[in-house]
């Protein structure tokens, strides 16, 4: 089955092995220490992850270390860029509107209102 960096970041496990890994190298054991799913869960979604290619395995000794790699998430980002343009357009008209409105209030709030 091929899978894609968007299956990888669906699951909140994925995503906490990935920014678990993001501040260095772990090995499988320092990983799946922080869970409270069995192991062979964690080796399942370590699998994922390097099936993505957001996560390498090397093995050093005894111990399999792991590591992210992160450069893979820029086609999520390349994705996403195309919504952050949308949303600037609305936040900017939003900013206008706010703009239009708080003048307003500030030219009526202007006003002598006859006693």
């Amino acid at each position: 089955m091929r899978r894609d960096v968007f299956q990888a970041i669906a699951d909140p496990n994925r995503r906490l092995i990935l920014s678990m890994l993001a501040n260095g190298k772990l090995n499988v054991n320092q990983v799946a220490d922080q869970f409270d799913i069995t192991r062979p869960a964690v080796s399942q979604h370590m699998k994922i992850l390097m099936e993505c290619g957001l996560v390498t395995i090397t093995k050093k000794g005894r111990e399999r270390y792991c590591e992210a790699k992160m450069d893979r998430l820029g086609e999520i980002w390349d994705w996403l860029s195309q919504y952050k343009k949308f949303w600037e357009g609305k936040f900017d008209a939003m900013e206008q509107a706010l703009k239009e409105l708080q003048a307003k209030n500030k030219t009526n709030g202007n006003k002598k209102h006859p006693g």
